[in-house]
């Protein structure tokens, strides 16, 4: 049963349950199994403080023998179940990361940044970790419930009358345990939450030293009325919440050795067998106190795993609806690129109101450069994302070659794309296909971009990436030339570069790629090298603008601090 199966699966709990059956039945079995020696092991016990020399000598078995093969069995069943059920917790901990990443992987861009890249960290560590506790948890509530309902049993055998008693201490002090218990969660919830946000203030701590030590009174603010509050805050709610704990667990102790002291001074008679009844209860008492704790301290751990799966559950059933299949496609010829009537629209923050691109009408080809302009919030990057495909348009239609790009052809028509985005990532390894030269070819782009003295590539991998933000576009700038697709995106590529490589970036690496027979579509404000591209496309309002257009009654060259005649839309030979 591979990923996809889960898509139909009531939720993610019965799933890996399904997926791990057999494991799950040996592991449980073992537990059962290792209960019930602790329930022998407790009755043979009493029976060797209350039984006689001469029954003892009678016994056809010797009973040392007995409980030797017992104390066996149980460490034996024990240490099966622990190792099955840890091997269980980390089965399903990778099974949930792996399903997840997965469908992120596959589900289409749009999409994924409406479900939200916090939500999705949230599944892969905080849910997926609640779901794996579980199966390390199971073992001892298993095994705890068995010993604590067979002690009770065995409570009955002895006398039900004092059975009846026992469990009446029992429901009482469970009651008192569960009631505190919930209180103390939720000042530990609370203590979560503030506990957020105080790092969030440690951030602030490093981050802004500079600030921080320019203003004195801003610093001292900062730490004892932010940071300071905070810290006490996370103190008291933790120290509260673990002060009932300890209240309920001393609550339940406390039941448990009155009730020996009612039955041993107060219910004890004279009658046949009342030493061996009152020893037995007391014993078995004694021996129960720790497995009730240990059930009551991790039964709480199965809600907290199914609402951490039922998280799982609503984050991924957002994923999967039109997931595309990575079937490794080839990069596609690349003759010619057009955008017809294409539009897209969506939420716009500032203006509080849906942002509509288009209707765009644009066409790229080899060999050609075209800088993409406009005012900030314009666009520019949104269409970016729909020639690359990351947004297909809603309306119009996208044309690759004279053939109009279908639902199941984007993630082929994406391979033709290498894109440096504003908010670019940078993998640990070079990502591409391994090829003979690949490192000889990185270092020599590096040394081409003045970086050969702070990095390399060895291996297949940067040897570091602790560098300014401008070096490290840099390294992206090496990525693209590596990954030779036969179109590349900039987005401000040299915004943050210092005037050196600007001059190096326009007037040599868009010469190079565009003889190299690239298309390349760059977005910028530099409007000093405007003269440079064979093609400039302005974007205003979602909308791209005829040659001599305005808006708002200002020249499309105030925008961008350039002249009229530098600005004009078409050929610029």
């Amino acid at each position: 049963m591979g990923f996809q199966s889960l898509f139909n699966e009531v939720n993610v709990l019965s799933y890996l349950f399904r997926r791990t059956r057999g494991l799950m039945t040996a592991a449980a079995l073992a537990s059962i199994l290792s209960g019930l020696f602790s329930v022998l092991l407790i009755a043979q016990i009493n029976a060797a403080l209350t039984g006689d020399a001469a029954s003892r000598a009678d016994s056809h078995v010797n009973p040392a023998w007995v409980f030797a093969g017992i104390a066996v069995a149980l460490m034996l069943c024990r240490m099966v179940s622990t190792a099955l059920f840890e091997r269980l917790g980390q089965r399903a901990l990778a099974e949930l990361r792996s399903f997840v990443a997965q469908c992120v992987a596959e589900t289409p861009f749009a999409r994924f940044e409406r479900v939200g890249s916090a939500r999705i960290q949230s599944a892969l560590t905080e849910h997926s970790n609640n779901v794996a506790v579980l199966f390390v948890s199971l073992p001892v509530i298993l095994t705890n419930t068995v010993i604590v309902v067979g002690c009770l049993g065995y409570l009955a055998m002895l006398s039900w009358q004092v059975f009846l008693f026992a469990l009446g201490v029992i429901g009482l002090g469970a009651v008192g345990y569960h009631l505190v218990h919930l209180r103390a969660i939720r000042y530990l919830q609370s203590a979560s939450s503030e506990q957020d946000r105080l790092f969030g203030h440690f951030r602030a701590l490093t981050d802004g030293a500079k600030e921080l030590r320019l203003h004195r009174r801003k610093s001292r603010v900062f730490m004892d009325r932010v940071l300071g509050e905070s810290v006490e805050g996370v103190r008291r709610l933790r120290t509260r919440g673990m002060s009932l704990f300890v209240i309920s667990t001393s609550w339940g102790q406390f039941l448990m050795y009155a009730f020996i002291g009612l039955v041993l001074f107060g219910l004890a008679d004279d009658g046949p067998n009342q030493t061996q009844i009152m020893t037995g209860f007391a014993l078995v008492f004694v021996f129960m106190v720790t497995p009730l704790e240990g059930l009551l301290i991790n039964i709480p751990r199965i809600n907290m795993a199914r609402v951490a799966a039922s998280r799982i559950d609503e984050i991924t059933r957002e994923m999967p609806q039109g997931q595309e299949k990575q079937t490794s496609p080839p990069v596609p010829d690349f003759q010619r690129l057009e955008l017809r009537d294409v539009t897209h629209q969506y939420y716009h923050e500032q203006s509080d109101d849906f942002f509509e691109l288009g209707p765009i009408n644009l066409d790229f080809t080899p060999g050609e450069v075209v800088f993409l302009v406009g005012g900030n919030g314009s666009g520019k990057t949104t269409l970016a994302k729909v020639v690359v495909g990351l947004y297909p348009p809603e309306g119009g239609e996208v044309l690759l070659n004279g053939e109009r790009v279908e639902a199941d052809g984007w993630d082929a028509y994406r391979q033709l794309f290498s894109v440096v985005f504003s908010d670019f990532h940078l993998f640990e390894r070079l990502l591409e296909a391994p090829r003979d030269g690949l490192d000889e070819e990185g270092n020599r782009l590096l040394a081409k971009l003045h970086l050969q003295h702070k990095v390399r590539v060895e291996n297949g991998a940067f040897t570091t990436q602790a560098l300014s933000q401008g070096q490290r576009k840099r390294l992206a700038l090496v990525v693209s030339y590596l990954e030779d697709r036969p179109f590349l995106v900039f987005d401000e590529w040299a915004a943050d570069q210092d005037p050196l490589f600007k001059e190096v970036f326009y007037c040599e690496v868009l010469l190079e790629l565009k003889r190299m027979g690239k298309a390349v579509l760059v977005i910028t404000h530099d409007d000093r090298y405007f003269h440079l591209a064979d093609r400039l496309v302005r974007l205003e309002s979602g909308k791209l603008l005829a040659a001599g257009q305005t808006t708002d009654e200002q020249s499309i060259g105030a925008e961008v601090g350039a002249s009229e005649e530098d600005v004009k839309i078409g050929s610029i030979d």
